[in-house]
């Protein structure tokens, strides 16, 4: 089981299940959602993630048609994502969970819309989209 929340402590979480498909994700959106280079996302089953403190303190964006992103809205850490072709399962941002994670990343995505000071190391497969298989 993983634990995790937000910055300011507001919104709480548990993963009951295992992370999939973890991915570093160097596209537009994703450097702007995070305001970094890149974000670290890995997908749950929707049965496995339980907000245990602070649902009401979640608020949503709609970034493209049938995606949304979560963040806290005291302090606008962000959660989680969820499509609507995709019910069963949600994106997490690994960033706010504290357990240590058994999973490790598989990829560098969207690698073509990287930030152009980014310099992507280690031995992780690249592609300019989505990893193959999704």
């Amino acid at each position: 089981m993983y634990t995790g929340g937000c910055l300011c402590g507001a919104v709480r979480f548990e993963i009951t299940g295992p992370i999939r498909n973890i991915v570093y994700c160097h596209c537009s959106q994703c450097r702007k959602a995070q305001g970094s280079a890149f974000a670290t996302n890995g997908i749950v089953q929707t049965a496995d993630f339980h907000i245990i403190a602070g649902e009401g303190q979640l608020t949503g964006y709609e970034s493209t048609p049938g995606q949304t992103k979560y963040f806290c809205k005291v302090c606008g850490s962000p959660i989680l994502s969820k499509r609507d072709s995709v019910p069963e399962q949600v994106r997490i941002r690994l960033g706010t969970i504290e357990s240590d994670i058994a999973e490790r990343p598989v990829a560098h995505i969207f690698v073509g819309s990287k930030a152009c000071w980014e310099e992507i190391g280690g031995d992780l497969p690249q592609y300019e989209s989505y990893e193959p298989g999704r």
